[in-house]
Order: structure tokens, then sequence, then C-alpha cells
């Protein structure tokens, strides 16, 4: 198929816990031998902030490392969405679009033979309704929901009249196990401070369990303030910054154990959403403990996957026995890792994209046994 993908950014991931996600998903599409073209705005705040603070070494690296993933540069403004949308079968629009640019792409969509996809991977859709009711999604053919919850908000507000779920995944060609790395600490924790969504709980299931077991390590995220940053520098943890997150598997192979510290709206109103960083951990194999979240999907099998704590107390538990504990160490990064790849792969989600598809009586032309073959 020809495939237009419209992102908030394919080459920066500052802030921007979907790029790996997203792709993810184009590079396996891409293996299939699909076309994908992918459209980001010129002034996005992800890339602006990356080369602002870091200069353009890590889209350099960006380009070095997926040599195979390319973006087009816009203007929302002057941007020819007849153009950039032309001879596509399938068009996906993620959720952290402008506002016009969904509408346009929706009255393209009017005359066009094309199908048209809406993809959500944030909670605005409970906290800020009022954000999400400015998308115009009256032509588009159906939502693509990163939780069933979300699913259901559309429909139950009118917004969609179709829409499917579609969790997230690993990319487990670039997040998996690297053996023999030099260790650099205990516990690791990768992302970002949250705008007040999970500060006190990153306090009671990070900083003071680190401090309480005297674990070294290390923290990685953007959007820290001071007051962040000192809180860390009274734990034997540091802070480290902003990381490119196909970095990730490198550094969790340094560390014993890794925390998921959810923020408050998945907790509070979007159960069964566990967001990236699980995936992330489990498919890299690196023990994973985790703050409560309710996986009402059943994603994951607690106890064997990752282990759950309920309060601060719990967590430094939790934390006491992977890290003085092998065997149980050993269990969880066996048994999620293989969850990962049973279930939650780019694969098995571009599965599940296809299925969509062929439900929208969209059907991918066969591959040529030449091109077969190279991805098989």
């Amino acid at each position: 198929m020809r495939i237009a993908l419209f992102c908030h950014s394919l080459v920066s991931d500052w802030n921007h816990g979907n790029a790996h996600f997203l792709r993810g998903v184009v590079r396996e599409l891409l293996a299939r031998g699909h076309r994908v073209r992918v459209f980001e705005p010129r002034d996005g705040w992800s890339r602006t902030n990356l080369v602002t603070q870091h200069g353009l070494a890590p889209l350099q690296e960006f380009r070095k490392t997926f040599p195979e993933l390319r973006s087009t540069l816009y203007d929302v403004e002057t941007l020819d969405v007849a153009a950039a949308i032309d001879g596509a079968d399938l068009v996906l629009v993620h959720e952290w679009n402008d506002p016009d640019l969904v509408a346009r792409l929706g009255r393209a969509r009017r005359s066009g033979r094309f199908r048209l996809l809406f993809h959500d991977t944030h909670h605005r859709s409970a906290t800020q309704p009022e954000e999400m009711a400015r998308y115009d999604l009256r032509d588009y053919d159906g939502v693509l929901a990163y939780g069933e919850v979300i699913r259901q908000l559309y429909l139950e507000r009118g917004w969609a009249s179709r829409s499917w779920t579609w969790h997230e995944a690993a990319d487990t060609t670039i997040f998996r196990p690297h053996e023999g790395e030099r260790r650099a600490g205990d516990i690791v924790w990768i992302g970002n401070w949250g705008d007040g969504e999970r500060t006190r709980q990153l306090h009671d299931f990070l900083l003071r369990p680190a401090l309480e077991l005297g674990a070294s390590g290390s923290i990685f995220g953007v959007r820290y303030p001071t007051s962040a940053r000192q809180a860390i520098g009274r734990t034997g943890l540091a802070y480290r910054g902003w990381v490119a997150i196909h970095r990730a598997p490198l550094i969790f192979a340094q560390h014993s154990v890794t925390v998921h510290v959810p923020r408050r709206p998945y907790v509070e109103s979007l159960p069964g959403i566990p967001t990236i960083r699980p995936f992330e951990a489990l498919a890299c194999g690196i023990p994973l403990v985790s703050a409560p979240w309710d996986d009402c999907e059943g994603l994951f099998r607690v106890g064997d996957d990752y282990l759950l704590a309920r309060n601060g107390r719990e967590m430094t538990a939790a934390l006491r026995d992977v890290l003085s504990d092998a065997e149980l160490a050993a269990h969880l990064v066996r048994h999620g890792r293989e969850t990962i790849l049973a279930r939650h792969t780019c694969a098995h989600r571009v599965d599940e994209l296809l299925a969509v598809c062929a439900e929208l009586g969209l059907e991918e032309a066969p591959l040529s046994p030449r091109r077969a073959a190279a991805t098989s």
C-alpha cells in the first residue's frame, strides 16, 4: 500500500514518547514492502526544543540509526494537502497535529478513495475533552485509540462513528537485551517529570525508595524543575538529562532494575493503558517494578512479567527483592520479554492495522516473491 503519516515528529523524541512506536510501525511497514511518506511540522515543539538544546547532532544520529526513515517538513499554513496525499491508499493522522490540518485532511477524504484514520495516544480525551472536541473527524473512517477506554470515549461522545483499540508496542529490532554491558548503577528511570501529573508519585515510588535502599543509579528525561533536580540530588541517583530513546536498551543493560510511574490520569481515569515505557523495559530484558495501574485489558502478567507495588513501602521492598534475588530478577526478565515477543511488538500492531484496513475494504497488494523473501 501507499501510506501517508502525519505526526508531530518522527525524528525527535524530546518530550515525545510516541516517537518510538511511530518509528517502529513505519519501519515494519517498510520492511513488508509498503511505501510510507511521513510528514511533520517544521516548527514542531519536540524538534524545536531538541535542536535548541542539543544542536543538530541528535538529528544526525537519528539518520545514522534509522537510515530507512525520512520525514518531510512542512508549514501548516502552506502545505498542499492534495499533493501530500496524492496516490495514497491509507492516511494516518496522529493526534498531535494542528486541528486545521486534521479538518483539511477530512475534507480531502470526501472526494478521495483513500482511507483516513485518526490515531490517539494521549490522555486528553479524558482530561481535556474540550481540546479533543476541536478535531473535526466527521469525514474520517475511524479512530485508532491506544486503549479500550479511549476507544469507548470517542464513540460515546460522538467524536467518531468507528474506533478500534490499538495499543502501543515495542520495536524489538531496537529494544532488545544487550549482554555484557558494564554495570553503571542499581536503578534506572527514563521518563519526563510530567507537568505535575506524577510529582508526588515520583517521590513516593522512585526517589524515597532509592534513598532508603542506598541505591545508585540514573534518571533520564526532560523538563525537570529545580526542585526535582534538588530532590534527586539528595538520593544516590544522578539526573542525566535527555537521552535519545534508541539508546535506552544499552542504558537498561547497565542497571539492575527499572521503575514505572504512570501519570495520574492513567491511574485515575484511563485504566488499561500502561503507556510505552513498560513495553520498552520488558523488551530490553530489565526487571520492572511498577507503581499502581489497572491492567484491565490483560496486557501483562503481574508477578511474572513485572512486580506491582501499591505504595512506597511495597516499592522499597520489591526493589530490595529484585536487587538481592538473582533468581527473581531472571524470572521477571524471562517472562517479561516472552510476553512482549508473543503479543506486543510493532509487527503485531502492523498486523492489527492491516486487519482494520481490510475491514474498511482496503486490501494490501501481494508482495513480489523477491520482496517477500527479503522480509520473511
